[in-house]
């Protein structure tokens, strides 16, 4: 049983992911957050505590192919945009930070994706 509810709990896992994992600017941090009606993922500098690049589904970009898909479908298309991006910067290699949240569902279609359009991790 979970004393401060569900949310608590995620930052408890995330924070417990966070000890083991760290991202540089050769392998970057994939860092994904899950709203109720968006995802969006980051790939995070973490020894200059920079952004790198980030993608959601509240770009301009996807948002007009975003409205008539489901939310998977949506963190899929999330995932190939930013693998799309990071490729462009030269970034081939990532480490996967899931924020906390399980992995399937679309956490893992975002994943996926990013590994389809060319991410290692």
């Amino acid at each position: 049983m979970v004393k401060d509810g569900p949310r608590a709990a995620r930052y408890r896992r995330h924070a417990r992911i966070r000890t083991k994992i760290e991202g540089m600017a050769l392998k970057p941090r994939l860092c994904i957050f899950r709203s109720l009606n968006h995802i969006y993922a980051q790939l995070i500098d973490d020894e200059r505590s920079h952004t790198l690049t980030s993608a959601s589904t509240i770009e301009p970009e996807i948002k007009g192919e975003v409205m008539s898909k489901n939310k998977s479908a949506q963190a899929e298309l999330v995932g190939s945009l930013l693998a799309k991006r990071a490729l462009g910067m030269r970034i081939t290699q990532v480490v996967f930070d899931r924020g906390g949240y399980k992995y399937h569902g679309r956490i893992k279609a975002l994943a996926e994706a990013a590994r389809e359009g060319g991410l290692i991790f």
